[in-house]
């Protein structure tokens, strides 16, 4: 099969140090790419990949700011791809909405991974105008604000097996990662870490976005003695974060659409203490990966309780539902549902009327 992989631009293809969907774009791209398949993949200059790179702009815009508006390049990214969409069996799009009013007319079949949160103020009406498109939920929560989506699957996002390991290393802290924002509560990370008298390190991106916050709510916390900020890391520190993490502190406070360090640390058998939001409940298995809490208190009483949970489950639950190969067979599987849609079933009256008896 041939097919066009479509990545955001704000990131390369995977990003140097955090990167959820273009992360996410790698791993199915070179999947695809390992199952037989021949992909494309439409994404910034400075991406690495074994499948053919349309390089649609110099590279990752969020380290470019020289480059301007990244709405101009996006729509560069678009024109690049139609004017090769008849090459394509299938595209698939991993970039919002951007693409709806173009995907109407371009003849090739298509679907949308949605990846980012859906209870925005102006997607309703976005959605209301196209609702024919295909789209994937990365999770059953992603769907909750818009359910009637023309929605085709869930697909949880998949890792390769390679990319986390089952990590020697005697536990010594808790651990942050992510990003620094309102909604992440990396407050509330280190007020369970020091009311469990355990050391935190945070490793967290503050985008421009969110600086006045990490200057006025969090920055004012990293003094005390348990806490270490290392900000941004990229893969191999993430390892090396997990390898001695007693666990990986996830108390959000929004509809998380998926979560990626949840897998990560399962992957690398590091259990999660997750607040109950958005997609947590379907990938923390509560009291096997870890512990699903309501509160400040019951996170302080789930870090006390971790010794009860196994390492090698963690890893083997990871191994069960999270991996790359998993995630590339179902999109696969509704590639080809696009592609060879099963024919409509004629009802009693249309077979009537051609002369057939209903089975």
């Amino acid at each position: 099969m041939k097919i066009a992989q479509v990545a955001p631009l704000i990131e390369s293809v995977p990003p140097k140090l955090y990167g959820g969907t273009e992360r996410v774009v790698s791993y199915l791209t070179e999947e695809l790419g390992k199952q037989g398949h021949e992909v494309t993949l439409f994404a910034t200059g400075d991406s690495v990949t074994s499948a053919e790179l349309v390089a649609c702009c110099p590279r990752a815009l969020r380290h470019a700011p020289e480059l301007g508006d990244p709405m101009g390049w996006h729509l560069v990214q678009m024109e690049m791809l139609l004017r090769r969409a008849h090459e394509f069996d299938m595209i698939h799009f991993h970039n919002d909405y951007l693409h709806f009013p173009m995907s109407r007319g371009m003849g090739t079949p298509h679907i949308t991974t949605l990846h980012g949160r859906l209870d925005l103020p102006q997607l309703p009406a976005v959605y209301r105008m196209f609702p024919e498109v295909p789209v994937v939920s990365i999770s059953n929560a992603h769907r909750a604000p818009l359910p009637d989506l023309n929605w085709r699957a869930t697909i949880y996002h998949g890792f390769p097996e390679t990319c986390m390991q089952l990590e020697d290393g005697e536990p010594e802290y808790l651990a942050f990662l992510g990003r620094i924002s309102p909604e992440k509560r990396a407050d509330r990370a280190i007020e369970i870490a020091v009311r469990a008298n355990l050391p935190l390190v945070i490793a967290a991106k503050v985008d421009a976005a969110d600086k006045e916050y990490f200057d006025e709510e969090i920055s004012p916390r990293l003094d005390h003695p348990l806490v270490r900020f290392i900000g941004e890391v990229g893969d191999a520190e993430k390892r090396e974060l997990f390898r001695k993490a007693h666990a990986l502190l996830f108390p959000i406070d929004w509809p998380e659409p998926f979560g990626l360090a949840m897998v990560e640390a399962m992957g690398c058998g590091v259990p999660v203490i997750a607040f109950p939001c958005g997609s947590v409940p379907e990938i923390v298995e509560h009291g096997r990966t870890g512990y699903i809490v309501s509160s400040v208190s019951d996170a302080v009483a789930a870090v006390k309780a971790l010794p009860a949970i196994r390492r090698d489950d963690c890893r083997e639950v990871f191994r069960q539902r999270f991996t790359a190969a998993r995630m590339a067979a179902e999109y696969v599987r509704e590639y080809e549902r696009l592609i060879h849609p099963d024919p409509p079933r004629l009802g009693d009256r249309e077979l009537s009327r051609a002369g057939l008896s209903p089975q």
